[in-house]
């Protein structure tokens, strides 16, 4: 799972304990909140289920050996909100990039969340 603009850590912690044996990669663009979010979570990195990243989803790539994700998840982030649209489209080409065939994407403004088709004119 990628969790996009995860801020202090807060989401990606309660989904590290309920993801099982998978894992979660959260980023966020900025370095306070990533150095926030390593620190309460502490026990999840330990346990390998959870890391972060500061990166702004723009501008994010997978590291060589990095696998895939099944499901993105964001709430209240600019490139995706439509308040930056520029900044959104290059955002929808990272995160198809990073996402299995068939991958998620999934933001607040829905009810509980919306899903945005990532398969919408977009090449890898």
């Amino acid at each position: 799972m990628l969790e996009i603009g995860c801020g202090p850590g807060v989401a990606a912690r309660a989904a590290a304990k309920r993801i099982g044996d998978g894992f979660i990669l959260a980023i966020d663009r900025s370095e306070k909140a990533i150095r926030l979010a390593r620190a309460g979570s502490s026990n999840e990195m330990a346990a390998g289920s959870l890391d972060f990243r500061c990166v702004a989803i723009e501008d994010f790539a997978l590291n060589s050996g990095d696998a895939r994700f099944d499901i993105a998840f964001a709430m209240r982030v600019g490139a995706l909100d439509g308040r930056h649209p520029e900044a959104g489209r290059e955002a929808l080409k990272r995160i198809k990039a990073a996402l299995k065939p068939g991958g998620r994407l999934f933001t607040d403004g829905g009810d509980p969340l919306k899903e945005i088709e990532l398969d919408c004119g977009l090449s890898s």
